[in-house]
């Protein structure tokens, strides 16, 4: 088994290490600027720890895979910003506001190239398997933002149906980060498919923490403005749930809170006040992090039917507990 500290360093030198095209710097420059950026690196981080509790070092088999997660990850992210129209991501400006609208598609195309090339480094004998669960999440994820983009202009949408989109925008590709792991280090079937159930279940949890986090979280720690959600009257797991449980009444008057205007700050800080006031007569919040902790002990459920040793085991559970640990 590889130790978590030997991940870690992985990862440092893996992402300090990324190379991509030089010329034209138009095309390449922005792919540079968003890996620079950085982000959490939770996907390439669950695909070296998958692998590293069947191995014993890391060698390039597996590296250019994790990578290749994270450029996609990336990929869809300058995408979604142009379609969110949104002007900073981790603090800086996205690309589309650095360079323009033109530049980030073609830009982000070019990415989502650059992640097959990296997969394509895997294995001989593992590569058709690596080619068809990364193909078939890159089309799943692609399909999840269509329903999220569908559901701005719906004004609630069934659980059953956000809980379909936020599987296929962000958890399939969690559980496809854990099953490519396994699936280079030459796990059984069986295994690899525990795992991808563990990244999925994971993936959820990990999406209903964020949106918890966006109306309830520490701004410094979050680091994103809090109620941006509201604000923007993103269907998330609170407002979605807070819709099912409204009676007509409350159903009403969280549309015309969701109707308040959002042209100045106090305009904003009225407009959340307002929606928080009914999330606290619904109690929503307090199901959400039961929902949450719900999902995190089923996706560990899979990891105690592996059968592994409890150095393993504990690997697994450490990046769970990480991965959604402020809201638990």
């Amino acid at each position: 088994m590889i130790q978590e500290c030997h991940i870690d360093a992985a990862l440092k030198e893996l992402f300090e290490n990324l190379r991509f095209t030089e010329e034209p710097k138009g095309l390449y420059d922005p792919l540079r600027y968003m890996m620079e950026i950085g982000g959490k690196r939770i996907r390439p981080r669950l695909c070296l720890t998958s692998y590293a509790i069947y191995r014993d070092s890391f060698s390039e088999e597996i590296l250019s895979p994790a990578a290749a997660l994270e450029v996609f990850h990336s990929f869809t992210l300058i995408h979604d910003d142009i379609m969110d129209k949104a002007d900073v991501r981790r603090g800086v400006p996205t690309v589309y506001r650095k360079w323009d609208e033109n530049t980030a598609i073609l830009s982000g195309d070019v990415m989502s190239i650059e992640s097959y090339k990296m997969i394509a480094k895997a294995p001989a004998d593992v590569l058709p398997q690596a080619l068809e669960l990364f193909s078939k999440t890159a089309a799943e994820v692609c399909e999840g933002q269509q329903y999220d983009m569908d559901f701005e202009d719906m004004d609630c949408v069934p659980m059953a149906g956000y809980m379909k989109m936020i599987g296929l925008k962000t958890a399939v590709l969690i559980a496809c980060s854990a099953k490519m792991g396994a699936i280079i280090a030459r796990a059984s079937a069986e295994d690899c498919d525990r795992l991808y159930r563990y990244g999925y279940d994971l993936g959820l949890a990990f999406q209903i923490a964020d949106d918890w986090l966006d109306t309830y979280g520490d701004p410094a720690v979050f680091g994103k403005v809090i109620g941006g959600d509201i604000i923007n009257n993103k269907k998330s797991w609170l407002m979605t749930r807070a819709f099912e449980k409204a009676s007509a009444e409350t159903r009403g008057k969280l549309l015309t809170a969701m109707a308040m205007p959002v042209e100045t700050e106090e305009e904003k800080a009225a407009k959340v006040a307002a929606v928080k006031e009914i999330y606290a007569g619904l109690e929503v919040e307090e199901e959400a992090r039961q929902e949450i902790v719900r999902l995190h002990s089923q996706a560990l459920s899979y990891v105690a039917d592996l059968g592994l040793g409890a150095e393993e085991t504990a690997l697994l559970e450490n990046y769970a507990k990480k991965l959604i640990g402020r809201t638990k």
